[in-house]
């Protein structure tokens, strides 16, 4: 069966029935976890819970049998996760793993790199993409990070940042520049990292919220294998660009290939609402019925939009590109969750015991703005809707066909130690 093959109602149910059996005998229930238990998984948690899947032949639904997937569609996969939603999975193994990662190596892979997503399936390595660059913002294009030839080697020197879970991570995939006599996009690589070489360092980041997933890493003259470069040399942005499809329908919750389960799906974000107005005793205060709605309606849209999207993309109606809506609807109903969260709460959302397991709407409100930013910005996704998908002009861009040699740049920003 493929990825987009649709089986029978029959067929389904007694998939979903086969799961959900197996799910109540072998994995760990959430309610049963410590609160965050699945944001605050250790390698060694998520190899256990990767290799329950794997015995239970419940990894990598929709990857092939000969990597070790199931070989199985979209909607095996989209069936499991519901029935999951109140078992821990290993959601950093997931995503950016099998969500983001695994896809452009499927796709631009030699076979001796696909074994990447064998391994990966059967939690012996853990992935994580490192893209962004200390002076680059937005513009993943514009890597400084630099990848020079030196025999069978390539020799890496440079910085990325804001790598969620490197820390935790065996390998990194790495945008890389190669050539520096032609236009940005031209000149890339993206290699597939070793990251306990010599000369990686990988920092933690403290979070003004206390945690410490986002990662800084340096590379002080890492020598790379030649055979670890991803598609062709010079050619990295088209892995790029396949890369930030599969992040964008990840994030967005469309993803045939990640563990996490998009917020929609989940019983939590209205229940939370929904609680926090019953213990503020606000359950009739038609102000606050007015929150509740609006964020039930924005979780029945984000539903139908990921339908929508989703099988539009599959058909071939939309372009690859219209995972920007997706991304640009989560970025913003998060938003508007905490912010409604704050103002249900009012005065008592801003404080909360240590062993508290109801929301907590200010922690929730000052991390508002990650999945703004986070995965693409939302301002990138509405100019990839306006200029892609509507046809508006492009913006200007005065380094358009310009050597990145020859582009004004600013400097990377130091190391600190």
């Amino acid at each position: 069966m493929g990825l987009d093959d649709v089986p029978s109602p029959e067929e389904l149910e007694e998939y979903r029935a086969r799961a959900k059996s197996w799910l109540a005998a072998n994995m760990p229930r959430l309610d049963e976890q410590a609160p965050g238990a699945e944001e605050s998984q250790g390698p060694a948690r998520l190899r256990d819970l990767i290799r329950r899947l794997a015995d239970g032949g419940y990894n990598g639904i929709c990857f092939p049998t000969e990597l070790g997937g199931a070989g199985l569609s979209r909607f095996h996969h989209r069936a499991f996760l519901q029935e999951a939603l109140d078992y821990e999975l290993p959601t950093h193994i997931g995503n950016p793993g099998l969500g983001i990662i695994g896809p452009p190596i499927l796709e631009f892979g030699t076979p001796a790199q696909k074994q990447h997503i064998a391994a990966m399936l059967r939690g012996d390595e853990i992935f994580v993409q490192m893209m962004s660059e200390p002076s680059g913002g937005s513009d993943m294009a514009g890597a400084l990070t630099r990848a020079e030839r030196d025999g069978e080697v390539w020799v890496l020197n440079g910085s990325k940042i804001w790598s969620s879970g490197a820390w935790r991570s065996d390998w990194g995939l790495v945008l890389v520049r190669t050539d520096w006599s032609v236009p940005k996009h031209r000149g890339l690589s993206m290699v597939l990292l070793d990251l306990s070489l010599p000369g990686v360092t990988i920092n933690k980041i403290k979070m003004v919220n206390g945690a410490e997933e986002f990662c800084q890493e340096f590379f002080d003259d890492v020598h790379v294998p030649a055979d670890c470069i991803l598609g062709e040399p010079n050619d990295g942005w088209t892995v790029a660009n396949r890369l930030l499809f599969h992040e964008r329908d990840t994030v967005g919750g469309g993803s045939p290939y990640a563990f996490s389960r998009p917020s929609s799906d989940r019983s939590g974000p209205n229940e939370d609402l929904a609680d926090l107005a019953r213990r503020a005793g606000l359950s009739d205060d038609p102000v606050v019925q007015d929150l509740l709605g609006r964020s039930h309606a924005d979780d029945v849209v984000s539903r139908q939009l990921i339908g929508w999207v989703t099988e539009g993309i599959n058909i071939g109606h939309f372009p690859p590109v219209a995972g920007s809506l997706l991304r640009l609807n989560i970025g913003v109903n998060v938003v508007r969750r905490a912010n409604a969260a704050v103002e249900i709460a009012g005065p008592d959302g801003v404080t909360w015991e240590a062993d508290d397991t109801s929301p907590h709407a200010a922690d929730q409100y000052i991390f508002r703005q990650a999945l703004s930013i986070g995965g693409g910005t939302v301002e990138m996704q509405r100019n990839l809707i306006s200029e892609r998908l509507l046809g508006m002009p492009r913006e200007p861009a005065p380094d358009r066909g310009k050597p990145f040699s020859e582009v004004q740049r600013s400097t990377a920003t130091p190391r600190s130690e």
